[in-house]
């Protein structure tokens, strides 16, 4: 796709349409200098599109319709319409009805990102609950992705101190333990290092290790995870060639600056990683879905529907999310160069 033209397609999916997904859409490509950068089509309806256009005050967005990849144009905003009937909206409320095209817009972008008609997908926030149906039972996006697409899904936060990768997800506290093994660990370790390779050109990245367990475990007073789990994970990842260091308790970890020193974390679960990230790096921060055979970004927050509607929305995530998409496309294509028409042995020699 987009082969004639330097600029990527990015696709974007339109989230809750009760909450900000929409606003912080409209809003990055108001700017003028983002049509330089990338070329945007938006799956949802034009109906949606001039509501909230309207209810936002936002008059200088406009937007060019297409029913067919060959009608995209790359000067301008597209859109697709995946629907045409009306939607009854009302800002900041959890509603099913709603959800429903939630996950219309979404599987139309991925339609269209099986079928290699864009380049990348970034999908704005999704309400959890209100998005659940027979079509769609999972936890989030990333499930959602991981069930459709190649590959194995990892969530990666990525923000201008650090990347930060989870072991487990969305599940409840109580069952992490006994979710994480060494499989698992060594698993996500290696979609990381392939990840950092591939997607950011780090070459042999160092990956720091956070600990299941308060203070790695304290020798196994603190629990025994850390030592028959974690440390023989990180010890095999080594083994194969992965620069994987740690345990290392989270507690002191962010606090004396080591994060800083490694070109990606794996937290063991949700908060002990998206706290700290999000302390650190909330409104710059991107959501990332490492290991798949696509392009996945999003921004570092949710549907907002506590200020939806009243256009105060802030867009840098969103904005940031384009931009981590753009250079990722940009990086798997000369990735695939390199290794397509890999340097003959004795001129590597020559290099090292």
């Amino acid at each position: 796709m987009n082969k004639d033209v330097a600029k990527p397609v990015i696709g974007i999916s339109s989230g809750d349409l009760n909450g900000i997904g929409l606003e912080v859409i409209m809003k990055t490509f108001n700017n003028p200098i983002m049509l330089e950068t990338c070329t945007p089509l938006i799956f949802a309806s034009s109906k949606v599109i001039s509501y909230h256009k309207k209810a936002l005050s936002l008059d200088r967005f406009n937007f060019h319709i297409i029913n067919h990849i060959d009608k995209l144009h790359h000067g301008k905003i597209n859109l697709v319409n995946v629907w045409k009937e009306d939607v009854v909206l009302e800002f900041g409320k959890e509603d099913k009805e709603v959800g429903k095209y939630a996950f219309k817009s979404l599987e139309a972008a991925c339609k269209y990102c099986q079928e290699g008609k864009i380049d990348a997908l970034v999908t704005a926030p999704i309400h959890k609950n209100s998005i659940q149906s027979r079509d769609f039972q999972f936890s989030g996006h990333t499930d959602y992705l991981q069930n459709r697409f190649e590959g194995e899904a990892t969530m990666m936060l990525a923000g201008p101190e650090m990347r930060m990768s989870l072991a487990t997800v969305h599940i409840p506290l109580k069952e992490v333990s006994n979710s994480i093994s060494e499989e698992l660990i060594l698993k996500k370790l290696a979609v990381i290092q392939n990840s950092l390779l591939q997607d950011f050109h780090i070459r042999k990245g160092k990956i720091a290790v956070l600990s299941l367990n308060p203070h790695a475990g304290d020798g196994g007073v603190i629990g025994k995870e850390d030592d028959e789990i974690v440390v023989p994970a990180i010890k095999q990842a080594f083994e194969k060639g992965i620069m994987a260091m740690g345990p290392y308790p989270a507690d002191s970890f962010f606090g004396t600056g080591k994060h800083k020193k490694f070109d990606a974390i794996l937290a063991m679960y949700h908060d002990q990683g998206l706290a700290p990230f999000k302390a650190l790096s909330f409104g710059k921060g991107v959501n990332y879905t490492a290991g798949l055979n696509i392009i996945r970004t999003s921004p570092d927050h949710g549907t907002g529907f506590d200020i939806a509607g009243k256009a105060g929305a802030d867009e840098s995530s969103f904005r940031e999310a384009v931009f981590l998409a753009c250079d990722i496309v940009k990086k798997r294509k000369l990735s695939k160069k390199l290794h397509k028409n890999p340097l003959p042995v004795s001129s590597r020699n020559k290099e090292d």
